[in-house]
């Protein structure tokens, strides 16, 4: 495992029965539309996918760079059910180093219920196990607003991995008033989503929601947001 700057920590929320892999599985899509980063610009709020919202729809999102920017290439997939966004943004994420497992087998590999996924920490344990390695760590954000230190680790994190080929799945708490694109205004959303890519210079991350909340697959954030929704949960990283 290599150095990081803190320890690994893991957060606790809901608990339930185990669902079984296989359930819900999407049908093979004949073919996988190619999605070009490249083709948009990356200043927080730029959409560089939408429409695609049918569950299990895919998305083959190319790597790129630029002299600032620097992102992964994935395999994007709505999630197929309501609480699967942990299954599907860990899926995505993988799909970056391997060919995933589907969102069903992921889901019974993180214990995910009709309540969601309980915690990072769990996220953070497939990922390895599937990897077969022990890259990645959960970090904990409990502050909220989050401390200096918190945000410093976040922005190194978010580029050391990338640049190394990681992306990273964030848990995060968006209420109303703080969300990304899309998202239900009037409510308070707990959501798992990855990060993969960012941009130095317009401080901005690219993210794959799995929840396509109006038709919202891809898109830029500004990294002060994203600092902003993960507390008090946390990250794999």
């Amino acid at each position: 495992m290599r150095k990081r700057l803190v320890s690994a920590a893991i957060a606790a929320v809901a608990v339930g029965a185990l669902l079984q892999p296989g359930m819900a599985h999407a049908s093979p899509a004949p073919s996988v539309p190619q999605v070009s980063v490249l083709a948009h610009g990356s200043r927080a709020g730029t959409a560089v996918v939408s429409g695609f919202d049918e569950p299990g729809s895919r998305l083959k999102v190319d790597a790129g760079r630029t002299r600032s920017a620097h992102w992964l290439q994935i395999d994007y997939q709505v999630q197929e059910t309501g609480y699967w966004c942990g299954p599907a943004a860990t899926r995505i994420a993988l799909s970056a180093r391997t060919a995933p497992p589907s969102q069903g087998d992921l889901a019974w590999q993180l214990g995910t219920t009709q309540a969601g996924t309980d915690h990072i920490g769990q996220v953070t344990r497939v990922l390895n196990a599937n990897l077969g390695g022990g890259w990645y760590e959960t970090k904990e954000m409990p502050n909220d607003p989050p401390t200096e230190g918190q945000r410093d680790l976040l922005w190194y994190d978010i580029v050391f991995d990338i640049d190394r080929n990681y992306p990273l799945v964030a848990n995060i708490v968006a209420p109303p008033g703080n969300q990304p694109p899309g998202y239900p205004s009037d409510q308070t959303i707990y959501h798992y989503f990855t990060v993969f890519g960012y941009d130095e210079v317009d401080r901005t991350v690219l993210i794959a929601d799995p929840a396509s909340f109006s038709g919202n697959q891809i898109y830029w954030i500004s990294f002060d947001q994203l600092a902003t929704l993960i507390p008090p949960k946390g990250y794999s990283a």
